[in-house]
């Protein structure tokens, strides 16, 4: 008997040791990765102090700009859709955050919000971008009422898509990744073991068209989690806390503000939009039947020409 349990704890052993070894994943390789995901549009900003930031610029020099902001573990990527549809009439400028995309980490690991503010602040000081348009989705929509707040003279108006930040915010249903990364025991193993399926089902728990997400999508969003330090970002990011809004504040902002939302979002449910139209006067509020959390890529053309018509109405459109 006593043979049989150790046989069997040898089988357990070996099982957890390939299981490790099968879902063991390294960060990618750098240039590899930039050569992939970059292309003619892509500036590597070098902001001092260690700081090299991936944007990426489309669109007539002369048009009315357009900053794009993307969400947690996202990529100015994501924005494919709207550079596709909107390019002949804005300037179109996205970044990827520092902990993002082709980005990488931040030298001094600070992923707090005036770091993020900061950054963005001075991608758009050298870049001498006149007052935007600041379009940003979940934590790049908190991001863009926040930079509106500290550099009032730099926004001319703002769309938040599904953004984080409302008040007591919690998902109805958060995806796998999300649930790992809020358990402390469980964040750690996520530096090494990243698989591929794991990002796979986390797009698919937190994306309601499920047909856009494709292959592509899936080595996407995984291959520039993987890029070097990115993960370590990702784990960081995990333990900082961001002040959710107020009614005053947002009553403050004295800025234009278009609202779309996932009317099956279940990260950041659609009260939390309603939340924003309710303490932002005069904002317009959009939500969209079956898409979820990311509007802008399972429906690029209604969210684009939504933001179009939004923005002519403004006088903020280009011919």
């Amino acid at each position: 008997m006593m043979r049989w349990v150790k046989r069997l704890g040898v089988v357990l052993v070996l099982l957890l040791v390939g299981g490790i070894a099968f879902a063991w994943t390294p960060d990618g390789d750098r240039a590899a990765l930039i050569a992939r995901y970059s292309d003619g549009k892509s500036r590597f900003l070098d902001l001092g102090d260690g700081l090299r930031v991936h944007v990426r610029v489309d669109g007539p020099e002369t048009a009315p700009v357009m900053l794009l902001i993307h969400g947690s573990n996202a990529s100015l990527h994501t924005w494919a859709g709207w550079t596709e549809k909107l390019a002949g009439r804005y300037r179109l400028v996205a970044i990827d955050l520092p902990g993002h995309g082709l980005t990488g980490a931040h030298p001094r690991r600070d992923y707090r919000e005036e770091s993020f503010i900061d950054v963005i602040d001075r991608v758009v000081d050298r870049l001498g971008l006149p007052p935007a348009i600041v379009a940003g989705n979940s934590m790049g929509g908190e991001l863009a009422w926040k930079y509106a707040r500290a550099h009032p003279a730099q926004v001319r108006a703002m769309v938040l898509i599904d953004a984080s930040g409302a008040p007591g915010a919690f998902p109805d249903h958060a995806s796998i990744g999300h649930s790992m990364m809020r358990s402390a025991a469980l964040r750690p193993v996520l530096r090494h073991l990243t698989p591929r399926i794991l990002i796979e089902q986390s797009l698919k728990d937190s994306l309601a068209v499920q047909q856009v997400v494709t292959p592509a999508m899936v080595d996407r969003y995984w291959e520039l989690l993987l890029f070097p330090g990115n993960r370590d970002a990702t784990l960081d990011r995990a333990t900082v806390r961001r002040p959710a809004a107020t009614p005053a504040a947002m009553a403050a902002l004295g800025k234009p503000v278009l609202i779309l939302w996932g009317a099956a979002d279940r990260l950041i449910p659609p009260r939390y939009g309603e939340w924003y139209r309710r303490a932002i006067p005069g904002s317009e509020l959009i939500v969209y039947p079956g898409v979820g959390h990311v509007p802008m890529e399972e429906a690029p053309d209604r969210t684009a020409a939504d933001v179009d018509a939004w923005a002519k109405r403004l006088g903020a459109a280009g011919a």
